[in-house]
């Protein structure tokens, strides 16, 4: 059986119809995938993961989590109703747990499927610290970076192939698992130095709508930076911006987000 329904079926559907445009950022992007079996494949591994992890439940931090999370999820739902694109997220299942695990890493899955492990609660040290992670996290979620990635993938591997549809279930999932190589190793999920410096700043926007100091990100990137000295490089950080051009990025989209911090109620 042929995805027809994921993928367009002509140049002017992949240059223009599949263009999205991120109503945070302005960037626009290329998604050819359809939505909404990323969502379900999305659940269906997050729900894997979980049941092969210790999920930590009840606990302070474990608490923080759904705390954090669900403020910045409250801001990014409110700030698409008021520009009119509620129905963006109208299929989001939201879900904030923390794993017990010692390296220093977070992810979101589309759909809103977050997941913070234990080892990064030191890096981040108090609710701003952590508004940082999950707000860059849940930003790759709402840019449609696993959209994009998996497009990148239909493009490079099946060229033409996509223009005429003939993509076929087995090969579909098989981009899904190369971008989303789920099950056993969540924490390498891929994303380009491109929608990670999006995330950056969606993330320090989204962050500010919620109520928390943006100013924080950039004490938290450099407590980062630091863990990862004279050991491997944490997988959260492998694909980002070096550390000057990211401190810069802040520096730039600081103004703005503080913008929101204030009108969110946030001292200044």
């Amino acid at each position: 059986m042929k995805i027809t329904h994921l993928l367009g079926i002509g140049a002017l559907a992949l240059t223009v119809s599949a263009c999205t445009t991120n109503p945070i950022t302005g960037r626009s992007s290329l998604q050819l995938a359809n939505n909404s079996e990323i969502l379900t494949m999305s659940a269906q591994e997050y729900r894997t993961t979980l049941g092969k992890s210790k999920v930590i439940k009840g606990t302070a931090d474990a608490k923080k989590v759904v705390s954090v999370g669900s403020r910045i999820k409250s801001a990014a739902e409110r700030y698409y109703q008021s520009i009119g694109r509620s129905a963006d997220l109208a299929n989001y299942s939201w879900e904030f747990n923390l794993i017990q695990s010692n390296e220093l890493n977070a992810w979101c899955m589309p759909g809103g499927k977050v997941a913070v492990y234990t080892g990064i609660l030191p890096i981040t040290k108090n609710d701003n610290g952590l508004a940082v992670v999950m707000g860059h996290e849940v930003s790759h979620a709402l840019a449609g970076h696993g959209n994009e990635r998996i497009s990148q993938a239909m493009v490079a591997q099946y060229g033409g192939a996509i223009l005429g549809g003939s993509i076929s279930n087995a090969q579909w999932a098989n981009v899904f698992q190369q971008v989303y190589p789920i099950g056993s190793q969540v924490a390498l999920l891929k994303y380009g130095r491109g929608q990670e410096s999006e995330a950056d700043e969606m993330g320090l926007y989204l962050m500010g709508m919620a109520g928390y100091d943006p100013r924080e990100a950039i004490p938290f990137w450099s407590r980062m930076e630091a863990a990862s000295k004279g050991a491997r490089q944490p997988e959260f950080l492998s694909t980002h911006p070096n550390p000057e051009t990211r401190i810069s990025d802040i520096n730039k989209d600081l103004p703005k987000a503080l913008e929101y911090y204030k009108a969110a109620g946030g001292k200044i």
